[in-house]
């Protein structure tokens, strides 16, 4: 899969990460591509200066301390963080594989033992988050890496500690996705419980089943009219039979009556063994699925790489500045990059390195006016 090149503004690393390219973009900055000086890939989450204020600091430094707090085989892995810097920046692993929303709107729905698995896997997954003492608070298709090992919850940006009385958001502000937020959530009651992730689960669940969400409007306020109305009943429309139960258990309304993820895991395995097979086995089929039907996007087309001098010319290319992907949701902003003194450039040849190499090559060349 291919990503952007850096471009002329782009920091060329942070703290001891080599930037390699560009993987994600949103409102609240970009997302890079990075490699630590041992080789180990990272997703490199950049807070843009225009958002840059002391409350942002405050979250971006919550979500750190949740990182460093959380841990799992399905959550993507803290690496090394400053909040402090003058554009804060944050290290996660790297996960290689499409974001669940772009792997649904590209390829369609999963096949309902593989939403079955991914549902196991999900709420085990979020059950030892709220173990630990966190709420996720805005699980979406966007935020499941479906990665060569099985899939991943990422961004943990809005998790917050659920015996901590101290909050960041501002009364009567409501922070989540309208499309996967419970009533409850919607609403703006405090505190949020377990059952806000078991209910945005089930949104997941639907869409990777069905392609939509449990509720749709032409607008974001009447989404949240319909999400907080008691008498609305979600969308099903396409689910298969044997996950109607379940999901309209995880999607009802009052939070008391949802399933809890322990509920959800084995409901889940029930669907799997009824259709003959393992756990294990509909989660490898689920790996192999996602990896053979993964989206593969032609590089950006807006992305002009920076100039060099002498110009392209037929033969060898010179290499261009690595990248890789990763489906992390941050925007691109042309703003003053933070850089440590110049030192000597060091060649790193992992096999991600390269294989990225080579798919810039082949971009570049196809653009070269020869």
């Amino acid at each position: 899969m291919n990503a952007a090149p850096l471009s002329p503004e782009d920091p060329t690393e942070l703290g001891d990460f080599e930037l390699l390219g560009r993987i994600g973009h949103g409102g609240m900055g970009q997302v890079y591509l990075g490699e630590s000086p041992g080789g180990e890939p990272a997703a490199v989450k950049v807070i843009k200066p225009s958002v840059v204020d002391s409350e942002t600091r405050l979250r971006f430094a919550q979500e750190i301390e949740v990182l460093k707090t959380v841990w799992g085989p399905r959550i993507a892995a803290f690496m090394d963080a400053d909040p402090d810097a003058i554009q804060p920046w944050l290290a996660t692993e790297y996960v290689d594989g499409p974001d669940l929303r772009k792997q649904v709107n590209t390829c369609g729905p999963l096949p309902t033992v593989l939403v079955a698995s991914l549902g196991a896997t999900l709420a085990e997954a979020l059950s030892g988050v709220h173990k630990q003492g966190l709420l996720h608070r805005d699980l979406k298709p966007a935020n499941i890496l479906l990665g060569p090992n099985g899939p991943k919850i990422i961004d943990f940006g809005l998790a917050v500690f659920t015996e901590s009385s101290a909050s960041l958001t501002a009364p009567n502000t409501v922070l989540g996705t309208p499309a996967c937020m419970a009533p409850e959530q919607a609403n703006g009651i405090k505190p949020l419980l377990a059952p806000v992730d078991v209910y945005a689960l089930g949104a997941v669940l639907l869409f990777a089943a069905t392609g939509h969400y449990p509720f749709q409007a032409e607008n974001i306020h009447a989404l949240f009219h319909l999400i907080t109305k008691p008498e609305a009943q979600p969308d099903l429309t396409g689910a298969p039979e044997q996950l109607v139960p379940l999901l309209t258990a995880m999607l009802a309304y009052d939070a008391a009556t949802r399933p809890t993820l322990q509920s959800v895991v084995q409901q889940c395995r029930a669907v799997i063994e009824g259709q003959g097979l393992k756990v294990a086995q509909a989660r490898r089929r689920l790996t192999s699925h996602t990896a053979a039907t993964a989206p593969q996007e032609p590089a950006p087309q807006d992305v002009t790489p920076a100039p060099k001098a002498p110009a392209l010319s037929p033969g060898p290319a010179a290499d261009p500045p690595p990248a890789t992907h990763t489906p992390t949701t941050v925007k691109a902003d042309p703003a003053v990059p933070v850089r440590r003194p110049a030192r000597t450039p060091q060649v790193r040849h992992s096999a991600q390195a390269r294989r990225v190499a080579q798919q810039l090559r082949e971009t570049y060349a196809q653009r070269a006016k020869f």
